[in-house]
């Protein structure tokens, strides 16, 4: 019974060892066949992303040089750089061995997938690039959409970046841009701002405008062409409606419509102007 028992454990002992021997011999074999190249592909990352790098900044400084609209900068740099790498992982899956058709079969099918995951990613990319198409606004640009108004710092494929007037910086997606209004408020060059400033009845009109007129022509940042102008806006319940019309650039905007305004209150002020109020006729029946 003992030298059936010993014989068993004998037996199953020398199954075990030769498993162990097989899976040992497997490895070794593996990691003689494919080890070289998982090592190569793994330097060939590792140099080809260095490359890749090197290649970027070259880019960058080429079209630094050749004054390329900023505007299309980052969206050529993100293109080139996508396209480098899916070159390098191509070139990197024929040094491991797989075939190139099965990995760019792959990869089309990674692409799908990804795709559908990223829907709407996708629309935001196709805007972008409708936005560097037809170029509604480009880089320095003060622009209004969204409800947002500020200076475009940058078109991304997916985002375009603004910022304020406040030193914010607004992140918008591009397909929510393309599809609302935009009003660009640099293509032409100036920006009017309306001032609305009312006197009382009975007071010079001619005199208030030639005072406005005055501060508006000693003002810096009014713009001499085209003129600024005084006009009657309007006769309205308690007094008379005017408005200064004033230009300024866009980085001018808010100076003008706040300190000039300013100024006009104190030219009228010190003019002997008073600001209308409300009144009323109250008569008494006897």
């Amino acid at each position: 019974m003992q030298e059936s028992i010993t014989e068993n454990v004998t037996e199953t002992s020398n199954e075990v060892v030769n498993s162990l021997t097989g899976l040992f011999n497997s490895l070794q074999e593996g990691v003689a066949q494919y080890g070289l190249k998982i090592v190569g592909g793994i330097v060939a990352l590792i140099i080809g992303l260095w490359i890749i790098k090197v290649v970027l900044k070259a880019v960058r400084k080429a079209f630094d040089r050749s004054k390329v609209d900023s505007t299309l900068k980052p969206f050529l740099l993100t293109l080139v750089g996508f396209l480098l790498k899916v070159m390098l992982f191509i070139s990197i899956a024929g040094i491991v061995g797989i075939p190139t058709a099965t990995f760019a079969a792959l990869l089309a099918a990674v692409g799908l997938a990804i795709g559908g995951a990223f829907n709407g990613s996708l629309g935001h990319m196709a805007a972008g690039v409708m936005l560097l198409i037809f170029r509604p606004f480009k880089v320095g640009d003060l622009i209004e959409t969204n409800g947002k108004l500020g200076f475009v710092k940058e078109i991304s494929v997916f985002v375009t970046i603004l910022e304020t007037f406040q030193n914010k910086t607004e992140i918008i997606p591009n397909g929510s841009i393309t599809a609302a209004a935009i009003t660009n408020l640099t293509t032409i060059g100036h920006l009017r701002v309306d001032m609305p400033f009312a006197i009382q009845y009975g007071t010079d009109i001619k005199k208030a405008k030639e005072v406005v007129m005055n501060v508006l022509k000693t003002d810096e940042k009014v713009m001499n062409d085209p003129a600024p102008r005084v006009a009657v806006n309007n006769l309205g319940p308690n007094g008379v409606e005017l408005l200064a019309l004033p230009y300024s650039t866009s980085e001018d905007y808010w100076d003008v419509y706040w300190d000039t305004r300013q100024k006009i209150v104190e030219a009228l002020g010190e003019a002997n102007y008073e600001a209308p109020l409300p009144q009323r006729i109250v008569t008494m029946k006897s």
